[in-house]
Order: C-alpha cells, then structure tokens, then sequence
C-alpha cells in the first residue's frame, strides 16, 4: 500500500486537496482510505457527506475515516487501570471511571499515529491518503514515534529484564510487590507500538505532499516544512500550489500587461497578487516537482468542485522518491556521511556527537540520529553543508579498527 501523508500551512487548503487526491484516486479504481484528523469534520464539509468514527463509505472504492482520539484514549487508559490494578490497590488509588476522563496533551496524537497504523495495515485498500493537522502540529506528530521510543529505551532499557528473576526476591525484602514487571511489558508493547507507525512513516512507499498558496507566507512556511521533513527521512514527493489565480483576470487582460499598459485601478490588487504568485511559483520550479491547482473562486464543496480542482494523480504502483546515497567513501579513504537537507543554513546548523548519536539542530528543528554501525567505530573529523546536503567526515578509530595485517 501507498501512503501519502499531506499537510500544509493553516488555511491553505490542504484537507480539500486531501480530499480531492483521494476521490480523484478512487475514481481512478483504486481502493483508498482517507484518514482524517481534524476534531471538526472538516472532511465532510470537502467530500459533501459527513464522515465520523466509523469508516463511512464516500463511493464505491472511497472510505473516509476521522477516528475518534477522544474514545481511543478512555479505552487505552481503562485496559491501562485493569492491568496495573495490583499496583493501584497497593497505593490506595481511586479508579477513574471512563466517563470523566478527558484526553491529555498528546493523547489524541497517539491515539492518531495508532489509527493511521491501523489503516495502513489494513489490507482492503492499496492507497492511503492522509489529511495530517496543519505545519507545525505535522511535523511534531510525525517525530513522535521516534523521539518516545528514544525516551522509553532510555528509561526502561530492554537490558535491564535480565534482572527479571530477582524481582521476587527483592519484593520479598521490601514486603511489597515490585511493579517492574508489569512496567517492563508495557513499556515493551508501546514501542512495539511505536514501531509499528514508525515503520510506516518511514517505509519508501510513504511520501508527502505539500500543500501552500504560491506568495511570500507560502514560500517561507515550504522551504521551513521541507527542512523539518529532510531532517525525519521524509521526501517532499510533489508541492501544491493550491489557489492559483488564472492567467487573465475578469476584463480578459492578460496577468503580466506591458509597461504600456495601464491596468484600470480596480485591478491593480489582482494584478500585483498575480505576479507575486507567478514569481513565487518560478521560484518553486527547480526544486520542487510543483503542481498549480486554480482558484474556483469560492470554497469547493462536493464531488464537482473536487474534481474541478485537477490535483496530480496517484498511482500505486508508482516508484517512490529516493534520498541520494547517504554513505559513500571519499578518494582518502575517510568516511562520508550525506544527509539531505534542502533549505538549510549553514549559520543555523549544528552537530553534537554523544556517543553512539548525533544531535543535529537545523534552523528550529532538532534530531537525534543513530550513528550507522560501522561510523561508530570512526571519531568526526569534520562536516559541511554543500548542495542541500550535510556531508559528515568520520575516520576510523585506531583503536576499534584493527590494521591490515595483524
């Protein structure tokens, strides 16, 4: 199955284009899912029929589904009270009933994450469109897989259960249970979880699709999101530029008039909208694979509008895009790792080493990436941004690399 995850800035249309990439799929004969997660059923309003909960079938080979992260988390937190209810006896606890329980911060983004492991599992469709939340909640959500699995192995390190046969002793000399058991599973069964999504956030027939309004605003938040994006492993496959104003405007004038031609003053607005939108998509040519969708003029609702808008077509089969190598040796032997980075700045990088770990912080994004097995055996020797990319040197390590020879 493909998996295109599809974002955007707020107000740029982003949950219409999702909308109108899945029924232009559909219509197209393949079985997709659209996975929405607005709380609002922002969904409903594009598709012209209410979605919900449950998976609502939209036509013959579109289902919509905006699960309910609400719901997810009482249940997660009931089956949570039910297997600790020893540990909760001990202390005293009051049990929560699950009608008074409200989602935590960050418990309908997991609740989210685990929908969209679902979906993408799910056998009955080969395509997945998501309508992801807007900029910045995107590209948090995305990272979160990745920087909790860090935090559990970091707090509850799998190595430690090899104390599991001493458990029972030690909660003898205590006199009270030792709840380690109970911890260590569910710490294991979260970042089998957390696994499970992050697999598909980083399987190579996973992409995104940008979505802004060619201008200034738009530019900037693209050339931000692609860098967020580079920075996860995550390929910008196309850029919407969504909104785009015709070539004429209403009295049939062309968009770019002659310096002799002196627009009447009620036009001079669109006209000055339309060239900044025609620079600004200039600009996107090189390095993005753009794709205008025009203006309807208003709001578009339903089948009709959707299809009107013309989005780019998605096809399954399609091969997805491809990171350049990432390790490669240079001619003196030292080792180079590449790592992708449109739109960085040299004068907003940088690059802790911690042990077997990177910490690399681009302009206001920050990952901690594992080093490769072989790069952990070579100190750094030196990095730089050239054509996009960050280019770490490492040299082997004498003293855990053996010489030729011996």
């Amino acid at each position: 199955m493909r998996t295109i995850l599809i974002t955007g800035p707020g107000g740029s249309g982003r949950t219409t284009v999702a909308a109108a990439t899945a029924l232009r799929a559909a219509a197209e004969g393949t079985r997709t899912l659209l996975l929405g997660a607005d709380r609002t059923d922002t969904l409903g309003a594009a598709l012209g029929t209410a979605t919900g909960p449950a998976p609502t079938e939209v036509t013959g080979h579109l289902t919509a589904w905006r699960p309910d992260a609400a719901a997810r988390f009482r249940q997660d937190l009931t089956a949570f009270q039910t297997r600790a209810a020893n540990v909760l006896d001990l202390l005293g606890a009051a049990r929560l009933d699950a009608e008074e329980v409200t989602p935590l911060p960050g418990a309908e983004e997991l609740s989210f994450l685990r929908a969209l492991r679902d979906a993408a599992l799910c056998e009955r469709y080969d395509l997945l469109v998501v309508d992801l939340p807007p900029l910045p909640q995107a590209l948090a959500l995305l990272g979160l897989p990745e920087e909790l699995r860090r935090y559990l192995r970091r707090l509850l390190p799998p190595e430690r259960q090899a104390a599991r046969a001493l458990r029972p002793v030690l909660g003898r000399l205590a006199g009270v249970p030792m709840p380690a058991d109970w911890l260590y599973e569910t710490a294991a069964r979260w970042d089998v979880e957390l696994a499970a999504v992050d697999a598909v956030l980083t399987d190579r027939d996973t992409a995104v699709r940008l979505v802004a309004e060619p201008g200034p605003a738009g530019a900037d938040a693209v050339r931000t999101a692609t860098l967020g994006l580079a920075l996860r492993g995550l390929p910008t496959e196309a850029l919407i530029a969504n909104r785009t104003l015709p070539e004429t405007v209403p009295d049939g004038r062309p968009a770019h008039p002659s310096p002799d031609d002196h627009p009447a003053p009620a036009f001079a607005p669109l006209l000055s909208l339309l060239a900044q939108q025609r620079k600004t998509l200039a600009d996107w040519q090189e390095p993005y694979d753009v794709h205008p969708v025009p203006h309807l003029g208003r709001d578009p609702h339903g089948p009709d509008d959707l299809t009107a808008l013309a989005v780019p077509a998605v096809n399954p089969a399609t091969a997805p895009v491809e990171w350049p190598v990432t390790d490669r040796i240079a001619e003196d032997g030292v080792l180079v790792w590449h790592l992708p980075l449109p739109g960085a700045i040299r004068d907003e990088l940088d690059l802790v080493r911690r042990g077997d770990e990177l910490l690399i912080t681009a302009g206001p994004f920050r990952r901690i990436v594992p080093l490769p097995s072989a790069l952990r055996r070579c100190t750094v020797a030196g990095a730089g941004l050239q054509d996009g990319e960050l280019r770490i040197r490492f040299a082997p390590d004498p003293d855990l690399w053996p010489a030729r020879g011996r």
